[in-house]
């Protein structure tokens, strides 16, 4: 899986791995339209909840887990070219719709990145047409279907992994579910923190974890697919740095997850001094992130851009 490029691409690096992407693209679509096609042919409603799923997958935003994904397996001298690099990237982004369309439903949200969410799409249809039964419990019915429609494309995708891979992938998948069960514990028994601590403190609790996949399971995947596990230690100390940093600006800007008690916390109680002072943490765990990953045996273009990665997520509020 292994396949360094010439030296003298260095300065092209980011480069591949923005063409890699494309091909990531590409290969959502592609299965999405052939998911589609196939489908219609069933039944007009299958093809609609294929067609949910794709709409939550193609407003994913940057593609911040495909693309960190990525740099850490090209980063490690991962193949450029591998169609399983392609197909991983591509799993991890079904996985993170399947699992924002299951969080939209439990937590009743009606916009995702300015869009209906689904459940509250199907309630709409279900009133609209004067179906039978309750619209609401049509509407949740139908998003959790979608949900486990995108979990099911994102096993589909990993399925070529195998050894120290195939164990991240499994872990990655089952943390995400546990961690956003400790969160919802947390949440209902009062003891959540608005405040991250111990994303802070660089000792992630299990309610984090459902945060933390973002940043340290897609790096760590990448260094195992590409036949280097000396680096996920590396990648964790980095991760780790970097997702606190992601945190604490999402909370600084008030993103998804930091309303109410966060509200308070930061309109309310926070002064100017304490604003200053989360702000140059934040820009003290994004120099710390590039410093950590500095003794990782790495070429150096890709150190340079890992610490671009660092300074992009330590500015932007947590999606």
């Amino acid at each position: 899986m292994t396949r360094h490029l010439p030296a003298g691409q260095d300065a092209d690096r980011a480069a591949v791995r923005d063409r890699v992407l494309e091909q990531v693209d590409h290969r959502i679509g592609g299965l999405l339209t052939e998911e589609h096609r196939r489908r219609a042919t069933e039944g007009r409603r299958a093809a609609a909840l294929v067609s949910d799923v794709a709409a939550v997958v193609r407003s994913g935003g940057d593609r911040v887990r495909a693309g960190l994904f990525l740099t850490g397996y090209l980063a490690a001298g991962g193949d450029p070219d591998a169609a399983t690099a392609v197909d991983t990237a591509a799993c991890l982004e079904f996985l993170d719709a399947g699992l924002a369309i299951r969080a939209d439903t439990r937590e009743g949200a009606a916009l995702r990145r300015g869009l209906p969410t689904l459940h509250v799409s199907h309630a709409a249809e279900h009133e609209r047409n004067g179906w039978r039964g309750e619209s609401r419990r049509f509407g949740d019915t139908s998003a959790v279907l979608a949900g486990d429609l995108a979990l099911g494309y994102a096993d589909r995708l990993a399925s070529a992994l195998s050894g120290a891979a195939r164990r991240e992938w499994e872990s990655l998948r089952t943390q995400r579910v546990l961690g956003a069960y400790e969160t919802a514990v947390a949440t209902a028994a009062y003891q959540d923190d608005p405040w991250p601590t111990d994303c802070l403190a660089l000792s992630c609790s299990p309610g984090c974890a459902a945060g933390a996949y973002a940043v340290h399971h897609p790096l760590r995947l990448g260094a195992l697919l590409a036949g280097r596990p000396e680096l996920v230690g590396s990648y964790a100390e980095y991760g780790a740095r970097l997702h606190a940093a992601w945190r604490l600006r999402g909370f600084l800007a008030g993103g998804p997850g930091y309303d109410d008690e966060a509200e308070l916390l930061r309109d309310v109680l926070f002064d100017a001094g304490d604003r200053q002072s989360a702000e140059a943490r934040a820009r003290e765990l994004v120099e710390e992130a590039a410093r950590v990953l500095r003794p990782a045996a790495l070429p150096a273009p890709w150190h340079a851009e890992l610490a671009r990665w660092a300074e992009h997520l330590g500015s932007a509020r947590r999606s």
